[in-house]
């Protein structure tokens, strides 16, 4: 049988590409990518051979499990990469793990990059306990309601929190929390790896009042203290 490679790509540096996910991405029979478009980029800057990229989404998934455990079962080796950092943190594919686990293909992580990981381990804050949200719900209500059930468990378990954000509704978010959970230690990791990274590191009332206005790109990673 083949592998099923859970491949970790670049959050924003490309040269904290490890070597094992160069190698792998180069040996590989197909590609399933969060987006064919990026992934095709990706291969053109690691000077790599073009391959076969399959788009997989939460669109896609259920749908390409059958097709791809067909292409493990007769030897074929795929790997599977998300948009950025390492697949299945709050994106698509655990579905497919599972599915190549209950028939005994093997599952072999490549790991590197991620968003969260690196946030907290920057931030200053403590990082012997931490509780990943992901990307909250919308609505205001579902969001509250979520955040009132952390907060009863914070009460019990002292424990940071990491939340993945949208820059739109970053502010909206940074209050909304502060309403909930007070005026907390927090820092925000804003372009982790990237030219113009910086974090911002303070009171949530604080750091709601320095990021007012401030024009923010790509995806925000919010540590709670």
């Amino acid at each position: 049988m083949g592998t099923l490679f859970i491949v970790a790509t670049p959050i924003g540096n490309m040269s904290d590409i490890s070597k094992r996910a160069v190698e792998v991405l180069s040996k590989v029979d197909v590609v399933f990518a969060e987006s064919t478009r990026t992934a095709s980029k990706l291969y053109q800057l690691l000077g790599l051979p073009p391959k076969k990229l399959i788009q997989f989404n939460e669109h896609t998934e259920e749908k390409l499990i059958s097709e791809i455990l067909k292409l493990l079962v007769t030897g074929g080796d795929i790997a599977l990469i998300s948009e950025s950092g390492t697949p299945l943190i709050s994106d698509p594919g655990f579905k497919l793990v599972r599915a190549c686990r209950n028939n005994n293909i093997k599952v072999s992580p490549i790991p590197g990059a991620n968003a969260a990981i690196a946030t907290i381990s920057a931030s200053g804050l403590p990082t012997d306990k931490f509780l990943f949200l992901g990307f909250l719900p919308k609505s205001q209500g579902k969001k509250a309601k979520l955040l009132n059930k952390i907060k009863t468990i914070r009460e019990n378990l002292p424990i940071v929190l990491i939340i993945y954000e949208n820059p739109n509704r970053l502010e909206k978010s940074l209050r909304e929390i502060r309403d909930v959970l007070g005026n907390m230690d927090a820092c925000i990791g804003l372009e982790v790896t990237k030219k113009f990274e910086s974090f911002e590191i303070g009171k949530l009332d604080s750091v709601i009042l320095k990021l007012k206005g401030k024009k923010i790109k790509g995806e925000v990673t919010i540590v709670i203290g």
